[in-house]
């Protein structure tokens, strides 16, 4: 399973300030738990940074882990953002995960992360 300390980060360069990052990653892979079939998908991270962001190469290196892991796109999606969250812990961060149809059906799913208080 992709391990969430393969995620490095840098200092958010504007604290002061409500930006928005938006990352996409165009060759997510992971495998069907129930087929064993490969899934692609574009994931696309989308977060207000607080203290940290997130740097791409880990973030990179983060996704390639999921290609062999049996995992269902629900799954993927929410780890992904859990993990990111942690990491990064921003003031907002929304995972959307589009998948490649198969079988007649293409799929979205999305993941929002709450700060906890």
């Amino acid at each position: 399973m992709a391990d969430p300390k393969i995620l490095e980060t840098f200092p958010n360069p504007a604290p002061h300030r409500d930006f928005l990052i938006e990352h996409t990653h165009h060759e997510f892979t992971s495998v069907c738990p129930m087929t064993g079939h490969p899934d692609f998908a574009d994931i696309t991270v989308r977060y207000v940074a607080d203290k940290k962001c997130v740097e791409l190469k880990s973030l990179k290196l983060y996704f390639h882990a999921f290609r062999n892991e049996g995992i269902f796109f629900e799954a993927v999606t929410n780890k992904i953002c859990d993990d990111l969250g942690t990491a990064l812990k921003p003031r907002s961060l929304v995972i959307v995960s589009k998948w490649k149809a198969r079988g007649g059906f293409s799929s979205v799913v999305t993941a929002e992360w709450k700060r906890k208080r």
